[in-house]
């Protein structure tokens, strides 16, 4: 599925996603080298760049972390979580793939220990949901297994 809105084009943001692969628009003004990106035309006729990820992925506004280690839900340990703590969010968004599934509640401790909010959802909801926050302002991150 591909958004049509308008985008941020100082954001990471979710241009499309589908079976094995999320379209990430990368910010203009980034340093990231992003090997893979590729130009495109986004709404309104602007200039873009994006890259398409088909490992998991954390994406915040300001970041984005490729080929995080979990590619299934039963990958997913509590050192997964742990290690995204750094990235100050007030929000999780945890994609679980093609449907919502819940991981062992004791994964989720460092988030809980945190006091990070966070979501379950499959991958599909979590890209919209990622979209809506951040244009909100919100500090959420995304992460993201296949779906």
């Amino acid at each position: 599925m591909q958004f049509n809105f308008e985008l941020n084009p100082h954001s990471y943001t979710i241009r499309a996603y589908g079976p094995g692969s999320v379209t990430i628009t990368l910010p203009l003004d980034s340093a990231d080298p992003a090997p893979a990106a590729v130009d495109a035309i986004g709404p309104g006729a602007s200039r873009l760049r994006q890259e398409v990820l088909t490992q998991s992925v954390v994406i915040t506004p300001e970041r984005l972390i490729r080929d995080w280690p979990p590619q299934a839900l039963p990958d997913l340990a509590e050192s997964h979580l742990q290690a995204l703590l750094d990235l100050r969010v007030e929000v999780l968004l945890l994609g679980c793939g093609a449907q919502l599934r819940w991981p062992d509640p004791a994964v989720l401790t460092p988030l809980m220990k945190a006091g990070i909010g966070y979501e379950l959802m499959d991958t599909a909801a979590a890209c919209r949901t990622y979209n809506i926050l951040m244009s909100d302002g919100r500090r959420v991150a995304a992460a993201l297994m296949m779906i």
